[in-house]
């Protein structure tokens, strides 16, 4: 065999060397979703729904140290395909079960790196995969999304003044800026999710999942195309204590890497979700599709449940004889009114301690005395702590309060999401879920997966919830309560903490630290415990409050915090959106609207045929366009036949339970 017969038999026979171009397709199981990969000097992929560009050719990389980077010139060693069939059960979601069907192709490099990519029908995911011996120190990642028109999107974008230096210091609490892909606000960070509007009743959300030993993504403007570029917050070298009250650790000095972590690992999942419909974004699975599985084997300890929530109301109750405030008095009336209402829980938020040291109680609040008045009448007491002050001291406060007999934490000014605060994120729920205890993370980046992960988790905030909205006049939050739905709230469950029992028209609203007031009609705030996903559900407002509103209190009683089925009935981005989620016989409906009033048409064709139901429905009262409390309580028989228009005032709602009659 001469020399030029040996270079060509290796060249084509050997899979080290890479041909100049390759190209790889992966379509979705009912096949309106297809992927292009192409394997070039770099890595891209390209994305349509129903051969419609949704992702134009976007580039994909990572760099570790010494230069070497995971994508430029790529070898291919093999490639593999499989279609997936399966489920699996989840135990405190919207759903009892999550259908798991997709189509894979996992592309094999030189170099010990795999690129995995997986197309749903409702949209496609890809994670990069290392089988490196020892640690890795990653520099950066190239995660690019371009797109072939300048197209409206929904962008939460970073504002956080508390630390302007550092953008990726931030609280997560943004409303939606309605801006074209050009018109991204220059210089500055969004985080995920966000909403791209294809204007062709297609629209994409962009998120991540299974955020492990890793930072955060969020994004800023593609200077040279019609898209956004990935940008992470670097490893925190060194720490100071600060914003807030001190009660966060701000970052004085930061590494020129995002992690060293193990060579072998998995990556998190990049996702872009499709829908043709909007309603179908308020039903999404794809987070908890490409989540690990729980890794707590008995979960018979965790109790989902409604809270009674102390800060937003300023434990405003009156007409006792007692001074209301931070003190064991009135934490006990806390506790009377959810044991009387069957709430499950109460909530000590802050002031129950000394705010950098948990150990050191306020000597105003019996702690030991209220858990075991809790206990006496079947109500859990969780704790409220700043991240810095539980983190410093993580196994004796654990081991201390659970001992005493508390149910849980309610975790606070976490704010940021680099390596080092997730890493703890994912400690501080281990060691919860090893003491048996609850976890409500507060101030916290979105969730990326780890409440399936740790199903102890029950609620996260990442939202810009109603404590915020209390001070903000100008704030559409209707409008937010209407896309949040559809955004936000497919990555995991919101902390919004609905419930207001005073409730304001447009023009009336204005703010108030001790008696809050909401956005919206009173039966938008009903509504909000179905629409809304949060296994640990907060009542904002006072005992007081909810006593003189007693009808509206044992209605929201009622209604569950985990669900057993979901189905998004109707709806637009922004606009409006109604849910029936299933529990046990029951079925719960909630629809909300946005300042604008509407009719809309209820099908009740979710309902099981052959069967008839009472539904204990509350509207918008005929004079909620200036009384925003106005409300009318209404007992219907209704059935899988029945379509129904109700009208929906400015800001309004409706909220509906569903009870089989025989």
């Amino acid at each position: 065999m001469n020399k030029a017969i040996l270079l060509l038999a290796l060249f084509l026979f050997n899979p080290v060397f890479s041909q100049k171009k390759q190209n790889f397709q992966l379509a979705s199981p009912n096949g309106k979703i297809e992927i292009a990969i192409v394997l070039s000097d770099k890595i891209t992929w390209e994305v349509t729904h129903e051969k419609e560009p949704i992702l134009s050719t976007s580039p994909m990389s990572i760099t570790l140290n010494e230069g070497e980077i995971l994508g430029k010139k790529p070898m291919l060693l093999n490639s593999k395909k499989e279609s997936i069939r399966t489920s699996f059960d989840t135990p405190f979601y919207k759903k009892k079960v999550v259908e798991n069907n997709y189509n894979q192709l996992v592309l094999n490099f030189k170099g010990d790196f795999a690129i995995e990519f997986r197309a749903f029908d409702e949209g496609v995911a890809y994670r990069f995969i290392t089988k490196k011996k020892g640690d890795i120190v990653v520099k950066s990642e190239e995660a690019v999304l371009n797109f072939d028109k300048d197209y409206p999107t929904l962008m939460p974008y970073v504002r956080d003044l508390r630390n302007p230096k550092d953008p990726f210091i931030s609280s997560f609490e943004s409303h939606y800026e309605n801006k074209k892909i050009s018109e991204f606000t220059k210089d500055t960070l969004a985080f995920l999710p966000f909403l791209i509007d294809f204007k062709n009743h297609k629209k994409a959300v962009f998120l991540e999942a299974n955020l492990q030993d890793y930072p955060g993504m969020f994004v800023t403007n593609n200077k040279e195309k019609s898209g956004f570029e990935a940008r992470f917050p670097k490893y925190p070298l060194q720490e100071m204590n600060g914003g807030f009250n001190n009660l966060n650790k701000l970052i004085t000095q930061r590494a020129d890497y995002l992690v060293n972590t193990k060579g072998s690992r998995n990556f998190p999942w990049r996702i872009l979700v499709i829908s043709e419909s909007d309603k179908d974004l308020a039903n999404n699975d794809m987070v908890q599709r490409l989540s690990e599985p729980p890794k707590i084997k008995d979960v018979s300890w965790i109790k989902p449940g409604k809270v009674a929530w102390d800060w937003w109301n300023d434990w405003n109750i009156y007409n006792v004889n007692f001074q209301a405030g931070i003190n064991t008095e009135t934490y006990k009336y806390y506790i009377d009114f959810a044991s009387k209402n069957k709430v499950e829980y109460v909530v000590l938020d802050e002031g129950w301690s000394v705010e950098t040291n948990i150990m050191k109680h306020n000597p105003k609040v019996d702690l030991k005395a209220l858990i075991a008045y809790g206990k006496e009448r079947n109500v859990g007491i969780i704790l409220w702590s700043s991240w810095m002050a539980l983190h410093e001291n993580i196994d004796v406060v654990f081991k201390n309060y659970t001992d005493m007999g508390v149910k849980g934490f309610k975790v606070d000014f976490i704010d940021r999401d680099d390596t080092k605060m997730v890493n703890s994120v994912y400690e501080i729920a281990q060691k919860a879920a090893d003491h048996k205890l609850l976890l409500d993370f507060h101030g916290m980046y979105k969730p990326t997966g780890i409440q399936r992960t740790f199903p102890n988790i029950l609620n996260f905030e990442g939202v810009k919830g109603l404590e915020n909205n209390k001070w903000t006049p100008n704030d559409d939050v209707p409008t937010y309560d209407c896309s949040i739905t559809y955004i936000r709230m497919m990555a995991g469950p919101m902390d919004y903490t609905p419930g207001a029992m005073r409730n304001a028209t447009k023009s009336e609203f204005k703010p108030s630290h001790s008696n809050p007031v909401s956005q919206g009609t009173r039966c938008h705030q009903l509504a909000l415990y179905t629409i809304f996903e949060a296994p640990l559900q907060m009542m904002a407002d006072s005992p007081t409050a909810y006593m003189k509103e007693q009808e509206s209190t044992d209605f929201i009683a009622k209604i569950p915090t985990t669900f057993d089925e979901t189905v998004a009935l109707e709806g637009e981005v922004g606009k409006f959106v109604s849910i029936a989620r299933k529990k046990g016989n029951n079925w719960y409906l909630g629809a909300i609207t946005n300042w604008n009033s509407r009719d809309i048409t209820v099908d009740f064709s979710f309902l099981e045929k052959g069967k008839t139901f009472e539904a204990d429905l509350f509207t918008d009262g005929l004079n909620a366009e200036k009384a925003a409390v106005d409300y009318k309580r209404e007992k219907i028989t209704v059935d899988s036949t029945t379509k129904m228009t109700i009208h929906l005032a400015s800001g309004g709602g409706l909220s509906a339970i569903i009870s089989p009659k025989n």
